[in-house]
């Protein structure tokens, strides 16, 4: 039962590591434990004793946001571990206000020392915040491509006659999966990040423009999909080497939310060559 009882688990272990002092308590002398006290903890969070042993004996396995919370907030969780309790519960994380934009220093280095891949790094709305030099040689410039506020979403579902534009990005790309299955990706991604985010006012705006713009948006965004957007198969019409299709790979970066998207060939393949040709025309750093 123990390696199913996640949530129990981690409310026992978190319960343990807290000091009274730490939790706001006086400490005292005869204590046998170094932690809380479950009936500690029930004050604390202001719950029963009872339901705080059932919780950690895995006995009551559905306790509501407000009860996370609570314990959250009574055992002195940081963000990571109080998200990490909403999931043993298996809620969704408490949303902390606005898409994050920023690239931190590590992940800024990590894609510069990818420097031999296209590598750009986009925030969970799909807005670009970060590239590399390949990236620019084999996509083009994203300051070319015309997106409202940088963002893929908003690029590709740009007014045209209610058609989908000729290209996203400096040159066109095309999906090997089709058109509508890239965009219904897309739509399904960003539909789970405006629930992470109910609270992020430019991202509201964005779905509610692209809403009365867009039928193509809005007929995907009322299906009701959602999901994650993990990677693709595209075809680049490369004005210097032609076609070249290649592997996109979607990954997740833990503690900042951020997409690191890359592009790849496999190698001793046509595609492999054309990005080694493409190297060498690399123009300056983003």
């Amino acid at each position: 039962m123990a390696s199913t009882n996640h949530f129990g688990v981690a409310l026992r272990g978190w319960r343990e590591r807290l000091s009274p002092l730490a939790g706001g308590l006086e400490s005292a002398a005869d204590r046998r434990i170094p932690g809380l006290r479950r009936e500690e903890l029930a004050r604390l969070a202001g719950l029963s004793v009872d339901y705080v042993v059932r919780l950690e004996q895995g006995r009551a396995r559905n306790p509501s946001a407000q009860v996370v919370t609570a314990l959250a907030r009574a055992l002195r969780l940081d963000t990571t571990e109080r998200d990490h309790l909403f999931r043993c519960a298996r809620l969704s994380p408490p949303s902390s206000g606005d898409v994050p934009l920023h690239v931190p220093p590590r992940v800024h280095r990590l894609v510069q020392q990818l420097g031999d891949r296209p590598v750009a790094v986009y925030a969970a709305d799909w807005t670009l915040v970060s590239w590399n030099r390949m990236w620019t040689t084999t996509v083009g410039d994203p300051r070319t491509y015309g997106w409202d506020q940088s963002n893929l979403v908003a690029g590709m579902f740009r007014s045209n006659g209610g058609h989908r534009v000729d290209s996203i990005a400096a040159w066109p790309i095309r999906s090997w999966a089709g058109d509508e299955a890239e965009e219904e990706a897309l739509v399904a991604d960003l539909r789970v990040t405006a629930t992470d985010y109910p609270r992020d006012a430019r991202l509201a705006t964005l779905v509610d423009r692209l809403l009365h713009t867009s039928p193509r948006f809005a007929r995907l965004w009322y299906n009701g999909t959602a999901g994650l957007h993990t990677g693709d198969r595209k075809t680049i019409e490369h004005p210097l080497v032609g076609d070249l299709a290649l592997d996109l790979d979607v990954l997740m970066v833990p503690g900042s939310d951020l997409r690191i998207v890359a592009y790849s060939a496999d190698n001793g393949t046509n595609e492999a060559g054309k990005l080694d040709a493409l190297r060498g025309l690399s123009p300056g750093v983003r």
